[in-house]
């Protein structure tokens, strides 16, 4: 079992994910061995929501190359979460 504050990492911040939050739709990035029930409990007792939905993504790594030495590295593969709250619920993340 983990524990629900550990699970969320940090919210994902792109035009995308800000065209979801209108339509109740957060995306987080969380542990990469946490599991849909896992991330519904830490979302609701973070910021005090009714979930309804969660979808997970997982995410490989991008592969980068340095020009200078020639050699090949790789960006951490990383785990994401798509949820959906209660008609009525909101998270204000990015409020001001």
């Amino acid at each position: 079992m983990h524990d629900p504050m550990s699970v969320l990492i940090q919210p994902v911040v792109s035009e995308k994910t800000y065209g979801l939050m209108d339509k109740g739709t957060y995306v987080f990035v969380v542990e990469k061995d946490a599991t849909k029930i896992d991330v519904r409990n830490a979302v609701e007792k973070a910021f005090g929501v009714k979930v309804t939905n969660v979808n997970t993504l997982n995410r490989k790594g991008k592969t980068t190359k340095n020009r200078r030495t020639n050699t090949v590295g790789s960006r951490p593969n990383t785990k994401r979460a798509f949820v959906t709250l209660a008609a009525g619920d909101k998270i204000d993340l990015f409020e001001s």
